[in-house]
């Protein structure tokens, strides 16, 4: 926090703690929003990045508080007793600014410093350097400080919106314009759709009459045709029903015939089943006397075989009781043999430990030798080594020393005329390349513009050309109008039989006053389109073979004067514009006694001027009399032809003019594209240019460069040589004086290597033979071993040999027991079979089956008599179903017929009924039209017709008088908006040219204020000399400012040959003069002492204390002279490095207070 609360407050500090700092933060706080501005590279520089104990800080934030006690404040902050401006930056780039705690806009804290010579680049902030920018600046740059000075700022911002919003209207205007150009386009269209539409609905109303008598014609029809077919379909069902009568009383007879055949088919399958079970009872005796003569020889063989097998298990149990005792005795004297072999194991394994101590402690004595004959080896390898070491690095020490030596003679420097050679085609080259680049940016330049030219002669080009293709579409619409209605219409064919197609209307050779096209149609009506013949009389021919439509003819009479018009009225004919004086005649009477009228209120105010059986016509084609009005209506196809016709001449006009627009600006685009294509050319021979120079400086450089380089590498090198070369000589030294040590040290090791060989050899010796005898005792114990294991074998495979005999033996004992057992029972089953009883049954069951036999042929013969009887009476039955098919195809075609009718029926039906047809107001309409809307045939052929007259007239907007309407409404809607835009340009015209002459006023006066109080500053601050302003140009609204300062004693003609102090005067006078015009607030100064001497530095700082009567004044300075001035110091310190931090001493308490110590 930093109180000013004094007039004159001064900061000092040492360089770089952050004294500028204040007035930054000031210019930041009031808008500054460019970083390079503020000594930054982005705006977040202004926030605390952190040092070496603190953390980065999150945001900056500067607030100024202002005391308004007074109210100066403008805007609606001056109601405020204390106005505090802050502004906060955030990591994210987000900055805001706040009025007393309210969020506000840059442009608010802008508004409210407006004029006040505050702002981030006000006269009133001096930062360092500045004074020597201000005085140096250019005219246009010192203007902006006499605006800020006069307050015309305000005037300005004004002045700017109010251009703004002229731009805005202007371009509104523009788009009403084009919309209204659109819209105007649009009505004609929407016009010619509507007549479109009109004939559309009179030709879909007329269709849909006839198409409903259509429908009710053919739904009656379709009605009686389906009561017909019901009656044939009826006949048709009686005789139907009778055949199928005569059908049943054939098939009745067929199903009695049917059941005795069934009956008969039964008596067959009864007898055939007896005769089966007959058969079956045969079958089954035999089976029985077969089955027993198989058993019989069947267990005869199982007899035999089981006192085999009984015999044969019986010898086999003897042999296994045989076999047992043998193995007993073989079993005792495999124990004896293996308690033997355990003993003599034993005793051997007993001597053996003793034999391995003793091979033990020999091979431990060995291993002691053979390691103290290990470490004298070592020994002697490693003095060896350090031998031949030693005599390797001297062979690689002498290789390097010759090696050295020779790449020192060997080295060679640059040529130094080369190297200033090359110095010299570097500047001449870059010169060079600066020139081509120069070069380049001018044809780049040209570029955007010969591009933008370019393409606005593209755009008016391709609006050009827009315009002309609207323009021919307009024309080709109208004449393809023109022709459809020419073409269309019941006259046409007529005209054609009669070779009358060819002749001109009278309307082709018409041409009245643009609005008054359907005033004339609606005079003359048909005789628009008349034809003109050489005699009336030739009419006649056409009296057998009248036109089906209105038509006229006409005789050109002699030329006659017209007939003078009454006083007051304008006769229709005299706004015509025709050269035949002939045809003008026939017209003056045709429409004698017609007149023109603006509108209807005048037409019917002038009846009673009307000379008897004239008429009063309006644009509109209304006609007045003195006793009706008859509105004007289109009712042929022949309406608006002369409008049309008109306005396809004016397009061909138009389009030829606007053709020679269009091929201007074509030319003006071959134009521009031949100056691009030349600049775009140019800049590639340019930028090859710039190529090839930038090529070659490259190539100098890098030769200059690498020379230089070998030059200061070659002493660089010299110098490591010589020093390598003595570092050589020494090392070969160090390696002479251990090669000597390594040759004592090798033959002391050499003689005591040989002793510790003597002796491990007969210690080697000992231990073989003691390795010998251990190994011989340790093979008896092994195969002492390996026998009493043979040994407990042996007499476990006995032992198991006798228990497999044993459980032998009794299998064979188990065996024999049951095959006495089955041969017992097979005994008993050999007397109980029997075969005699079978037998005697067989003869029985033989007799019974011919019995059956028989009685079953009898059954089959009955079955087929019957089976002849019912083919005969089915053949019957289908004869009389045959005669039924063709009866029910034709019900069947009478039903179809009937459906079909009464499909078509409900067809026309559902369609009268879905358009709310009323059935008797149209049948008793058609009773009352003429014989042919009674034929269905005429009806369809006309409603195809009309069809075809709908296709013909192509695509329908039927909401074209609904759109037209709108269109029209629309259209007075922009035209008063256009009256609006128009009438506003003006207003704000109107509002700049004043605020330009206000402002004009202004800066005159300004201006010759502050010239008067520079003239008077100047001399008090020098002592002596003059100083004026001048203007650059002859507007003072766009006119430049410049200084003119003559110090005493000098004739300088340019501010640019003060010297530096001289020229800090002159700015510090320049800026007291706009002071003393518009005081601000406050003004910050940032060391505009520093150049000034003792002498000037005392009238600045009179100046200064004389100022801040008016101002409140907050200056950097490391001056002693401005320091005295100063009410209050305000100290800035950086013992932290990166913290500042304020120190602030009252100068008055201060002196009282060493007054007060001094008494």
């Amino acid at each position: 926090m930093i109180p000013v609360p004094s007039q004159l407050v001064g900061v000092v500090g040492p360089n770089g703690c952050g004294k500028s700092n204040i007035i930054d933060a000031v210019r930041w706080v009031l808008g500054e929003a460019k970083a390079s501005e503020l000594r930054g590279e982005s705006m977040q520089d202004v926030i605390f990045n952190g040092s070496g104990n603190r953390k980065p800080a999150a945001r900056a934030s500067v607030e100024m508080v202002f005391d308004n006690s007074e109210g100066r404040a403008a805007g609606q902050w001056s109601t405020y007793a204390e106005i505090a401006v802050r502004r906060v930056l955030t990591r994210d780039g987000t900055s805001s600014y706040f009025v007393n705690n309210q969020q506000v806009r840059r442009r608010d804290i802008h508004d409210i410093f407006l004029g006040t010579g505050l702002g981030a680049r006000g006269y009133a902030i001096i930062g360092q350097g500045m004074i020597n920018r201000l005085i140096e600046a250019r005219p246009e740059e010192l203007r902006v400080f006499l605006e800020e000075a006069a307050g015309v700022s305000r005037y300005k911002e004004r002045r700017r919106e109010t251009e703004n919003r002229l731009s805005d209207t202007r371009e509104n205007l523009t788009r009403v314009e084009d919309i209204l150009r659109e819209l105007n386009s649009q009505l004609e269209k929407l016009e010619a759709q509507a007549e479109v539409a009109t004939r559309y609905r009179e030709l879909q109303a007329d269709g849909e009459k006839k198409q409903h008598a259509l429908w009710f014609l053919k739904e009656t029809g379709a009605r009686e045709e389906r009561a017909r077919k019901t009656q044939e379909m009826a006949q048709a069902q009686n005789e139907l029903e009778a055949a199928i009568a005569g059908l049943r009383a054939g098939e009745a007879a067929l199903e009695s015939r049917r059941q005795a055949h069934y009956a008969a088919s039964d008596a067959v399958h009864t007898s055939q089943g007896a005769l089966y079970e007959a058969n079956a009872q045969v079958s089954r005796l035999e089976a029985e006397i077969r089955h027993v003569v198989d058993s019989r020889n069947r267990l005869q063989a199982r007899r035999d075989q089981l006192q085999q097998q009984i015999a044969e298990w019986t010898s086999q149990r003897e042999h296994c009781t045989e076999q047992i005792a043998q193995a007993e005795e073989d079993l005792a004297a495999g124990a004896a043999r293996t308690e033997e072999a355990r003993a003599a194991a034993e005793d051997a394994q007993a001597a053996l430990p003793a034999v391995e101590q003793r091979v033990r402690e020999a091979a431990s004595g060995r291993d002691e030798m053979r390691a103290s004959l290990a470490r004298v080896e070592q020994n002697l390898a490693l003095v060896a080594q350090t031998q031949r070491d030693a005599d390797r690095q001297m062979q690689t020490l002498e290789q390097r020393r010759e090696r050295l030596q020779q790449e020192l003679r060997e080295l060679h420097s640059p040529d130094p005329v080369r190297l200033e050679q090359l110095a010299g085609d570097r500047v001449a080259g870059e010169d060079q390349l600066e020139e081509a680049q120069e070069a380049l940016a001018t044809l780049e330049g040209q570029v955007p513009d010969a591009d933008a030219e370019r393409s606005r002669a593209q755009a008016a080009a391709q609006t050009d050309a827009q315009n002309l293709a609207r323009l021919e579409a307009r024309l080709s619409a109208l004449v393809k109008l023109q022709e459809d209605v020419q073409k269309q219409g019941a006259l046409e064919p007529w005209l054609a039989k009669h070779e009358l197609a060819g002749l001109s209307r009278l309307w082709q050779k018409l041409h009245i006053e643009p609005g008054w096209e359907t005033a004339l149609e609606a005079a003359l009506r048909e005789r628009m389109a008349s034809l003109e013949v050489r005699s009336l009389d030739w009419a006649r021919a056409f009296s057998e073979d009248a036109p089906p439509a209105r038509l006229a003819f006409y005789q050109l009479p002699a030329a006659a004067p017209a007939p003078a018009a009454p006083a007051g009225l304008t006769p229709l004919a005299s706004l015509l514009r025709i050269t035949d004086p002939d045809l003008r005649t026939l017209l003056n009477d045709w429409l004698g006694g017609i007149y023109t009228a603006t509108d209807l209120a005048q037409a019917l105010a002038t009846r009673a001027t009307l000379p008897a059986g004239a008429a009063c016509v309006v644009k509109a084609g209304h006609l007045v009399d003195a006793h009706s009005v008859r509105f004007y209506a289109p009712d042929s196809e022949q309406a608006g032809l002369l409008a049309r016709q008109q306005e396809i001449e004016n397009l061909q006009r138009e389009i030829k003019a606007q053709q020679l627009i269009t091929d201007q600006a074509r030319a003006a685009v071959a134009r521009a594209e031949v100056a691009w294509q030349q600049v775009s050319q140019a800049i590639a021979p340019a930028r090859q240019r710039v190529a090839e120079v930038t090529r070659r400086v490259h190539d100098i450089q890098l030769e200059h460069s690498r020379l230089q380089q070998q030059a200061e590498q070659s002493g660089q090198h010299a110098s490591r040589l010589r020093q390598d070369l003595e570092e050589i000589s020494a090392h070969e030294e160090d390696l002479r004086a251990t090669r000597e040590e390594a040759e004592a040290r090798f033959e002391a090791l050499d003689e005591e290597l040989a002793e510790h060989q003597s002796r491990f050899a007969d210690a080697e010796m000992d231990g073989e033979t003691l390795a010998a005898q251990a190994e011989a005792a340790r093979t008896r114990l092994r195969e002492l071993e390996r026998a009493a294991q043979e040994a407990e074998f042996a007499e476990r495979g006995i032992q198991v040999r006798i228990t497999d005999l044993q459980r032998n033996r009794q299998l064979a004992a188990d065996q024999s027991q049951r095959g006495e057992v089955e041969l017992e029972q097979l005994l008993a089953d050999l007397v109980d079979l029997d075969a005699s009883a079978s037998q005697a049954g067989l003869q029985d069951a033989l007799e019974l089956r011919a019995e059956r036999e028989e009685a079953l042929s009898r059954a089959r013969q009955e079955m087929e008599n019957l089976a002849a009887l019912l083919r005969g009476a089915d053949e019957d039955r289908m004869q009389q179903e045959r005669t039924l098919e063709p009866r029910r195809a034709r019900i069947t075609e009478l039903q179809l017929q009937e459906q079909a009718a009464r499909l078509a029926e409900e067809q026309f039906t559902e369609q009268l009924n879905a358009r709310e047809v009323d059935r008797e107001a149209l049948a008793q309409d058609l009773a009352n039209q003429p014989d042919e809307w009674r034929r269905a045939s005429w009806l369809q052929s006309e409603v195809t017709r009309i069809s075809r007259q709908i296709e013909s007239l192509g695509s329908v907007n039927l909401a074209a008088l609904d759109e037209l309407n709108t269109s029209r409404e629309r259209k007075g809607f922009l035209d008063d908006q256009h009256q609006d835009l128009m009438t506003a340009i003006e207003t704000l015209e109107d509002a700049i040219r004043k605020i330009d002459r206000e402002t004009r006023d202004l800066l005159q006066e300004t201006f010759n204020v502050v010239n008067g109080h520079f003239g008077e500053l100047f001399p008090k601050l020098f002592g002596g000399g003059e100083a004026k302003l001048t203007m650059t140009g002859e507007e003072i609204l766009d006119a430049g400012v410049q200084v003119m300062a003559q110090p005493p004693g000098k004739r300088n003609s340019t501010i640019h040959l003060l010297s530096g102090g001289e020229k800090a005067l002159t700015a510090t006078a320049l800026v007291f003069a706009l002071f003393k015009l518009n005081p601000a607030p406050f003004c910050l100064l940032d060391e505009v002492d520093a150049p000034l001497d003792d002498a000037n530095t005392e009238r600045y700082a009179n100046l200064v204390a004389n100022m801040s009567e008016q101002t409140q004044f907050l200056f950097i300075s490391h001056n002693k002279i401005a320091m005295q001035m100063a009410k209050q110091l305000i100290g800035v310190t950086m013992q932290e490095q990166g913290v500042s931090r304020i120190v602030a001493v009252d100068i008055d308490s201060a002196v009282q207070m060493m007054a007060s110590e001094a008494a």
